[in-house]
């Protein structure tokens, strides 16, 4: 098929190399604009961007798809079909009426549940035991439109947002792979009414650990918001940042260290914090990251 693909990060890249694996032609690749960053705020293009290129495709990405002549242009593409996985821009009618079998949404999680920008944060915030991905048929709504496929799989009691994100990147690039070889047998399942809720955005003032809160929401807001933003809390007054963690046995003041592997008291139970990061240090595993700081039986964590 002659395929447009719209996608911006990480998320997406192994999507865009299944397809061109498949034998897709890609007539052209669209994601966000380059932005600034690092210490010198020079322009770094996406994900998205630096994988296309590589791989010889065009490129566009423009700032919006409302204009007259940026959606000429898309159409005068003659694409088949439009791919899209987290492109971050709205697509205006005329765009998702232009090709010729609509554009096809990779949506991680299980439709209606966690429509919107965040699904795999907040399937594990909210402590969901299996989430997924949807091959969707965009309409003009958020999230909206009939399911075409879906595949699902289990939330292990330990992973991270960063570890669930690479699973079902992987699980997205084969099923829209499958969707387009049987694209005529396919019949759009229309999303049910019951059962939706929204992944809104994750704010950093979600970040914040409140160790009066039970075990099981502090293990899954450290999971959930893994590698970014970064649950954290204040140990001697430097902010540190927890990546992993698992649920564990204990009871004591909420935030108080109850034993030498880093199990830490909450309003209800107690957690054990696997993996943290220092201000300007990388992330470490607790067993290395206490042979640089010391953190005795009965430290209590702000």
């Amino acid at each position: 098929m002659k395929i447009v693909f719209m996608g911006t990060p990480e998320f997406s890249v192994p999507v865009l190399d299944a397809l061109v694996k498949a034998g897709h032609d890609i007539v052209a690749v669209y994601c966000q604009p380059p932005r600034p960053a690092g210490r010198g705020k020079k322009l770094r293009p996406t994900p998205v961007h630096a994988r296309a290129e590589e791989l010889g495709l065009l490129v566009r990405h423009p700032v919006s798809l409302k204009g007259a002549e940026e959606q000429a242009e898309f159409a005068a593409l003659g694409a088949d079909v439009a791919v899209v996985v987290a492109y971050g821009l709205l697509l205006p009618q005329a765009i998702l009426d232009a090709p010729q079998k609509g554009c096809l949404n990779i949506h991680a999680s299980l439709l209606p549940r966690w429509r919107g920008a965040a699904p795999i944060h907040r399937a594990i915030m909210a402590g969901d035991d299996e989430t997924g991905v949807c091959i969707m048929q965009m309409d003009a709504g958020l999230d909206t439109g009939p399911v075409l496929m879906r595949v699902s799989t289990s939330i292990g009691d330990e992973e991270t947002t960063a570890q669930l994100h690479d699973h079902l990147s992987k699980i997205g690039a084969q099923a829209i792979v499958d969707a387009l070889a049987t694209l005529p047998n396919l019949v759009p399942e229309p999303q049910p009414e019951v059962g939706v809720t929204y992944a809104h955005k994750i704010d950093k003032a979600e970040a914040r650990i409140d160790w009066s809160k039970p075990a099981i929401e502090v293990d899954r807001q450290i999971r959930g918001l893994s590698p970014f933003p970064g649950a954290w809390c204040e140990l001697d007054g430097q902010r540190i940042k927890l990546l992993a963690s698992r649920l564990a046995e204990g009871t004591g003041t909420p935030g108080e260290v109850l034993g030498d592997t880093l199990i830490v008291a909450c309003g209800d139970g107690a957690v054990q914090l696997l993996r943290l990061q220092r201000a300007g240090k990388g992330p470490q595993e607790a067993d290395v990251f206490l042979r640089g700081v010391d953190v005795p039986v009965g430290t209590v964590f702000g």
